[in-house]
């Protein structure tokens, strides 16, 4: 008998993990993740669309603020997007994504609300140009909504996750000996 033959009886072969398509998965985008982030992407194309149609300007500084700042939020949010339906997520772990996905959208969520305030000031007041900046208000209140959700979803696991012995403190059993001497 061989030796091999022993071994192929009682080993399992190893289990593949399924095939996505596309390595694509939203399994962690549960919940109100996934309508956000579709929001924001959303949001923020309209933006960039309704400011290229912008045929006149008279203080284009505005403009291309606006501009810039809508298509970099865009794109920045679809990349966020691939990387939580993409195996980059298990690749670099859930709390370095978390935290990274917190401080980005953070940044744009600002940025997107200050292109929006200079350009509601600076335009010369077309259909057009206010279409554009009801998107970018929309869309700077969906990153900063998502902020503010999670750092209370942060805030209040932090809470919950808080023993009852703050410190190292014992309690007064933990101060008793094991055995007690007579």
């Amino acid at each position: 008998m061989e030796n091999g033959a022993v071994y192929n009886e009682t080993t399992e072969p190893q289990a593949k993990p399924p095939r996505r398509p596309l390595g694509c998965t939203l399994r962690h985008l549960r919940g109100w993740r996934l309508p956000t982030k579709a929001s924001q992407a959303i949001l923020s194309l309209l933006a960039v669309i309704f400011e290229e149609i912008v045929e006149d300007c008279i203080k284009c500084g505005g403009l291309y603020f606006f501009e810039f700042i809508s298509c970099s939020a865009f794109l920045l949010s679809l990349l966020i997007l691939c990387v939580y339906c993409t195996d980059v997520y298990e690749t670099f772990g859930e709390d370095k994504v978390q935290r990274v996905n917190f401080w980005a959208v953070s940044a744009i969520g600002v940025f997107f609300l200050i292109a929006s305030i200079v350009f509601v000031v600076t335009n010369s007041g077309s259909g057009v140009e206010k279409a554009a900046c009801a998107f970018g208000f929309l869309a700077s209140f969906a990153f900063l909504a998502e902020v503010i959700t999670e750092y209370f979803h942060s805030w209040k696991q932090n809470i919950s996750g808080h023993t009852e012995n703050p410190g190292n403190t014992q309690s007064a059993t933990e101060n008793q000996p094991l055995n007690k001497q007579s």
